[in-house]
């Protein structure tokens, strides 16, 4: 039986928390490994947290933090069969590369479970930026050209990966390995439009 894409993307990145230590830096503006971590850990036990709760979280340290998230989530939502994907798998996969990448890490090769989570996924992010973006249209483009098109009008094509068009999407602008053409007045809205991060 093939690993669930959330099981595997945790121990990776629990594994490269532990490797690079807690002041090592990521792609989330003003957090280090050990804030990600706390993120992490409160994400999955409490459904709001206050500034308060992540720093006595940190303050217990990356390998306790690391320890709680490698024992796994609750049950209820994020161990559920056919939702846990959809709740962790893509939030481990992004705030994986969050730690690779702001450590000079390469992007992976690509992983067809995550490419086709990612694929599925990525169209409600599209739709949420092509709404912000009208009069102009968003097309997703794959490599092996399939296409998704969100909106009307005058069009800006974003081109990678499927993993590298979610990450472009919540917020990994300079980090996504991905080409945004097409109209120049839509390319601009693009990219003059904050993306959730």
């Amino acid at each position: 039986m093939t690993e669930p894409i959330d099981v595997r993307e945790r121990r990776e990145l629990c594994d490269l928390l532990l490797q690079l230590g807690p002041d090592a830096p990521t792609l989330c503006e003003g957090w280090t490994t050990a804030d990600l971590a706390a993120h992490l850990v409160l994400r999955e036990h409490f459904r709001r947290w206050s500034d308060a709760q992540r720093a006595a979280e940190k303050a217990k340290g990356l390998p306790a933090m690391v320890a709680r998230l490698r024992a796994g989530a609750p049950l209820i939502p994020w161990r559920l069969p056919r939702i846990r994907d959809v709740f962790n798998g893509l939030e481990f996969f992004i705030h994986h590369e969050d730690v690779r990448r702001a450590n000079g890490r390469d992007p992976r090769a690509p992983i067809p479970d995550l490419e086709a989570l990612s694929w599925r996924m990525v169209g409600l992010s599209a739709r949420r930026l092509a709404r912000r973006i009208r009069p102009y249209g968003l097309e997703l483009s794959r490599p092996d050209g399939a296409k998704r098109r969100c909106g009307s009008g005058a069009t800006a094509t974003l081109s990678g990966p499927a993993t590298e068009l979610v990450l472009y999407l919540s917020g990994r602008r300079s980090s996504a390995h991905v080409t945004l053409a097409g109209d120049a007045d839509a390319v601009a809205a693009v990219e003059r439009t904050k993306l959730t991060v």
